[in-house]
């Protein structure tokens, strides 16, 4: 699946289960709970906190889809092309960063 068909796939989920979008400022409050579960699982896999039992049947892929899931619903809402989005973001990226990271000792 491509992004756009994602964007579409979920604006066409928004607007037949859905019924409408939440608002934009719904959306972005939805999208930071939504780093927060993603963050909690991050931690308590890969980092020193343990398990909660409410934790257990957490998924990580599943946490990181429910993150793209509002982000996709915001870029539809306020017009964001994600495709051109990233390949613009991708350009930038590299064209800033060439020489930063193949110099850094930190990373050899």
């Amino acid at each position: 699946m491509t992004i756009q068909e994602a964007q579409k796939e979920v604006d066409n989920w928004i607007k037949t289960i859905g019924v409408r979008y939440f608002s934009e400022l719904t959306n972005m409050t939805i999208l930071t709970e939504e780093v927060g579960e993603l963050a909690r699982i991050m931690a308590r896999t890969y980092g020193d906190q343990s398990f909660k039992k409410s934790d257990q049947d957490k998924n990580l892929g599943d946490e990181m889809a429910d993150v793209l899931w509002v982000l996709i619903s915001l870029a539809n809402q306020t017009g964001v092309d994600l495709t051109e989005a990233f390949k613009k973001n991708m350009e930038k990226k590299t064209n800033r960063d060439k020489d930063r990271h193949i110099n850094n000792k930190k990373l050899k």
